[in-house]
C-alpha cells in the first residue's frame, strides 16, 4: 500500500512548527512535505501549480498559512485579504484540479461574540473585525470550489512556537512587577496539540464527512483566567490585574464570547479533547 502524501503550508507558523515537531518525534507512515511561506506563497498561483500539481501528487493539503495580525489587519486590509481570502481561493482551485482533500484552519473570530452559549457550526458568522471577515471570505471560497474539504475553526491558539498569548504573558511577567489582562472576553485557550489530534484523526480514518467543524480544548476562560494559570505554572511573582475591554482599546474589536461547541466533531470522529488547563500543564 502506497504512503499517503501530505503537504503542510505555512510550516513556519506555530501550528506548522508544531506539526513538524510531531512528525520528527513520531516518524509516521505518511509522507509529509513542509512548505514555509518563503518556499511556497499561496498568493502566487503559478508557484502553487508548480509545487502542488506538477512536482508531487498530494492526497491531503493542510493549510496553516494565514495572515493572523488581528489589529494590523485593520490597517492592512489588502494584505489580509490577499492571504486569507484570495490565497485560499487559489488553493481551493488547485485542490479541485488535483483532487486533493483540503484541511483548512479557520477561526472563532468569524463570529460577533453576541451569543452567550457555545457556538455551533450552524450559527451564522458575523465578523466584527477585518481579520475575521478575511477568514470568512476564505471559507466561502473553499465551499464554492470544493467538495473534499474540512474547515477547522479554532481559537485562542498557543504553543511554544511563534507569537501567541502564552509566550507574551511569560515575557511581560519577566519584565514587569504587575500586568493587566481583560476579563470580560471569554473563549477557550487551545493548544496546537488538540488541532493536530483532530487533523490526524481525519487523515487516519480516511473520512469523507466533509464540512465545517469546531475544534478546541474543553472549558471556558477569560484572558485574565488564562494569564493567571500561565503565571501559576511559571511560578511567577508578577501581580495580575483584571481590566475591562473598554480599559484597553484596540484597533480591531474582539468577540466578547467565542467559546466553540465541539460536539459535531466529537460525535463524528468518536474523540474527546482535554480541558484547557490540562493542555497548558503539558505545554510547560
Amino acid at each position: 500500500m502506497s504512503k499517503i502524501n501530505i503537504a503542510v503550508l505555512g510550516a513556519n507558523g506555530q501550528l506548522g512548527q508544531s506539526l513538524q515537531q510531531w512528525h520528527k518525534k513520531n516518524n509516521p507512515a505518511e509522507n509529509c512535505f513542509f512548505f514555509t511561506s518563503s518556499d511556497l506563497d499561496i498568493t502566487d498561483k503559478n508557484q502553487l501549480e508548480s509545487q502542488l500539481l506538477q512536482s508531487q501528487n498530494f492526497d491531503y493539503i493542510i493549510n496553516c498559512a494565514a495572515y493572523t495580525a488581528v489589529d494590523q489587519a485593520e490597517f492592512s486590509k489588502e494584505k489580509a485579504d490577499e492571504v486569507n481570502h484570495l490565497g485560499v481561493k487559489n488553493l481551493a482551485e488547485i485542490c479541485q484540479v488535483s483532487n486533493s482533500t483540503l484541511l483548512h484552519i479557520s477561526t472563532d473570530f468569524v463570529f460577533d461574540g453576541k451569543m452567550n452559549r457555545p457556538l455551533t457550526e450552524k450559527d451564522i458568522p458575523n465578523p466584527i473585525n477585518y481579520y475575521g471577515l478575511s477568514k470568512l471570505k476564505g471559507e466561502k471560497q473553499i465551499q464554492s470550489h470544493l467538495k473534499k474539504y474540512f474547515i477547522l475553526r479554532t481559537g485562542w491558539l498557543y504553543s511554544s512556537f511563534g507569537k501567541n498569548f502564552f509566550k507574551t504573558v511569560q515575557r511581560l511577567a519577566k519584565n514587569n512587577t504587575q500586568i493587566s489582562m481583560i476579563y470580560d472576553q471569554v473563549g477557550t485557550p487551545t493548544h496546537t496539540s488538540v488541532l493536530i489530534k483532530a487533523i490526524l484523526k481525519i487523515i487516519h480514518s480516511h473520512s469523507q464527512a466533509y464540512g465545517v467543524y469546531h475544534i478546541a480544548n474543553e472549558g471556558v476562560a477569560s484572558w485574565y483566567d488564562f494569564a493567571y494559570e500561565i503565571l501559576q505554572f511559571s511560578n511567577s511573582k508578577c501581580l495580575l490585574n483584571p481590566i475591562l475591554t473598554e480599559d484597553y482599546p484596540t484597533p480591531a474589536k474582539r468577540p466578547a464570547y467565542s467559546v466553540l461547541d465541539k460536539s459535531k466533531f466529537k460525535k463524528e470522529f468518536n474523540i474527546s479533547f482535554p480541558h484547557w488547563k490540562e493542555s497548558l500543564k503539558d505545554c510547560f
